[in-house]
This record gives structure tokens, C-alpha cells and sequence, in this order.
């Protein structure tokens, strides 16, 4: 499974890349506004970082102003993903930008059917949000998994990008279905290693090796 972070914080980006499982980055308007900073300039500052698929959401709900966005962006860098909506017009806007051979990927994604109508016409990613559905009593990991039986079952290429995550056991839980990526916020990418029994084991052995050179 690849490791996408979920986040627009460079420096995090830089900290995170440094262990050498960082994929790609997705943002969104609202990562990008807490930043405080111009939308092309953290992209491409993150281009330089990671190399690697990089998710730049559109900040309109009208149909032209969607795809001339996203074909703006796919000016920036080659790894750039434009984000759509999963709705009417975020569709007419994929398909429209897939003539054009723009990566897309499709984001608020919530059910089996809206991510095979994405999948239909040309999506590169689907984003179902694990958390979202999770808040409101149905399960996020169970859609995932449709998902993938459903674009097996069509031959689809589209790739299944797990979002909303909110904790450890998500990510574990995507890994054990085959999800193809998983896009994580820092404070649980943070979580993918540590284990207490690790480091106990560690400090036992180095414990033991200092003993034995006395």
C-alpha cells in the first residue's frame, strides 16, 4: 500500500519524506488555508520534495471555471492530481479533463455507486472518507473493500485512495483489504512504527551488550 501524507505543512512534509516511505501528498482547500500560503507555491514547493503524486484541489463549483482550474494545475508539475468533487458537475469536469490526459482524483467519495461512475469515466484515484462514514454509524472500511471487489470485478484501473483516516487501526485495517493507498494525517503517520515492545527489546539488547564489555 502507498503512504500519501494529508497535510500541506512543509516542514512535516520534509520530516516525514526523510524516512523514505512518503508516496505523494493530498491537500485541500482547508489544509492549504491554515497554512496561510498561496496554493501554487506550496504545491510546487512540495513538488521539490516529494516526487511522487501531489493532490491540488479545485476551489469552484462552476463547471468551466472547474476544468480551466484543473488545467492550470496541470501546468505546475507533472505529479500533480487535480481533486474534483464526486457530484454533477465534478464528473462533467472529469471527464472533459481526461480528454485532455489530466490525472484526476476524485474526492468525497461515500458510496460503491459514485465510485464506479468515477471509475467509468477515466478516474485515477477515488477518495472514499473512512472517518466521515464512521461518524455517522456506517463503516468506512467496509466501502473501501466494495469498492475493490467492484472495480475487480470490471477490471477498472482506478485506484482506491483511502481518506479521512483517524486512526492507526484504519490504516492497519486498509492494509489487510489491499486498499492501494492510504492518504494519513502526520500525528498518525507518527504511529506506523513505534511499539512499545520494540523499544524495550532494543534497550535490553544494547543493556546487555554495555554489560558485557565491562
Amino acid at each position: 500500500m502507498k503512504f500519501f501524507l494529508d497535510t500541506a505543512n512543509l516542514d512535516d512534509i520534509r520530516s516525514k519524506s526523510a524516512l523514505g516511505l512518503v508516496d505523494g501528498v493530498t491537500t485541500n482547500p482547508s489544509l492549504i488555508a491554515r497554512e496561510g500560503v498561496d496554493q501554487k507555491q506550496r504545491i510546487l514547493e512540495i513538488s521539490k520534495v516529494i516526487d511522487g503524486p501531489i493532490s491540488a484541489e479545485v476551489t469552484t463549483e462552476n463547471l468551466d471555471e472547474m476544468i480551466k482550474q484543473g488545467l492550470e494545475y496541470n501546468k505546475w508539475h507533472k505529479n500533480i492530481y487535480v481533486k474534483l468533487p464526486c457530484t454533477d458537475t465534478g464528473l462533467k469536469a472529469l471527464k472533459a479533463l481526461k480528454k485532455k490526459k489530466v490525472k484526476v482524483n476524485m474526492t468525497l467519495v461515500f458510496s460503491v455507486s459514485q465510485a464506479v461512475c468515477c471509475a467509468k469515466l477515466g478516474a485515477d484515484f477515488v477518495s472514499p472518507f473512512m472517518g466521515r462514514l464512521d461518524d455517522i454509524g456506517d463503516s468506512g472500511i467496509e466501502l473501501i473493500a466494495d469498492i475493490k471487489q467492484a472495480f475487480h470485478n470490471y477490471g477498472f484501473k482506478t485506484e482506491v485512495l483511502a481518506a479521512s483516516i483517524r486512526s492507526l487501526d484504519h490504516v492497519t485495517q486498509c492494509m489487510q483489504i489491499g486498499c492501494d493507498i492510504a492518504t494519513i494525517p502526520v500525528k498518525i503517520f507518527d504511529k506506523l512504527l513505534p511499539h512499545p515492545l520494540t523499544e524495550k527489546g532494543q534497550e535490553k539488547f544494547l543493556e546487555d551488550f554495555r554489560n558485557s564489555q565491562k
